[in-house]
């Protein structure tokens, strides 16, 4: 388990996305790297999450961490992502996933899991949701 010093809790609020992340995850390429360097196969899609003062600063600092490199295909982009562990959930396969792209909103952040996370925690949009982040 990761020192407290490489943790970092983020607070977030449930949103629905554009179906994008759903796609990434569910390229062959992609989820053969998240068995191989997370350790599971992610439900075919992601848990947005927007972030507000304080909490979009937490994901800037990710941002300048090393993370799990996510390697694309030609055509795709690269991403990296962070092992975490979702309040309310024992299973600690979860990962937030960090899309390398210039015009990614500073203010989202993207979460995958073995689970479906909205009906597994009975999200809705607007809900708040807390996570921890394993940076170490």
């Amino acid at each position: 388990m990761a020192k407290k010093q490489d943790q970092i809790r983020i607070r977030g609020f449930v949103a629905s996305g554009k179906g994008i992340g759903k796609n990434f995850v569910e390229l062959e390429w992609a989820q053969k790297q998240f068995e191989e360097k997370l350790g599971f196969k992610p439900y075919p899609g992601t848990l947005n999450l927007i972030l507000s003062g304080g909490e979009a600063e937490k994901r800037k600092k990710l941002e300048k961490l090393e993370g799990i490199v996510i390697t694309p295909k030609k055509g795709y982009c690269k991403a990296k992502c962070f092992k975490a562990k979702i309040e309310g959930l024992d299973e600690p396969e979860a990962a937030v996933i960090l899309p390398l792209v210039s015009n990614y909103p500073e203010n989202l952040i993207e979460i995958i899991s073995l689970l479906n996370l909205r009906e597994k925690l009975d999200l809705k949009d607007g809900d708040t949701l807390e996570i921890m982040v394993y940076c170490g």
